[in-house]
């Protein structure tokens, strides 16, 4: 790779003579921390028939994901749906942290107000 090229964050592969619902993702830069969160968004849905996820190697960060999916459902389509929900969970834990964080320092700084 020249320097300044930017690598390619996720590739798409699929074995010769196989169709659109059976599909391996190859996604860099990541491990076991969004691979099993994935897996199991996008397990959820009714239309994959098998979903899981390899590490390549303890020294590469890097994760094979596969989808197989039934009927005319392409593989892409719950990949898609999974990231969007898995990101839809992140923020709601987000969001529900720092309003506890808030909460907290309310509460903290009434208590102090309090004793003087």
């Amino acid at each position: 790779m020249a320097e300044g090229e930017r690598k390619t964050a996720l590739e798409m592969v699929q074995a010769a003579g196989t169709d659109r619902h059976c599909v391996t993702f190859v996604l860099h830069e990541e491990d076991h921390t969004l691979g099993n969160s994935l897996r199991y968004m996008i397990m959820k849905n009714p239309e994959v028939e098998f979903c899981g996820y390899t590490t390549t190697h303890p020294s590469e960060s890097k994760i094979n994901l596969r989808i197989q999916t039934r009927g005319a459902l392409p593989a892409v389509e719950p990949f898609q749906r999974g990231l969007t929900e898995l990101m839809n969970v992140c923020q709601h834990v987000l969001d529900k942290f720092e309003a506890s964080i808030k909460e907290y320092k309310d509460q903290k700084a009434s208590r102090n107000e309090a004793t003087f």
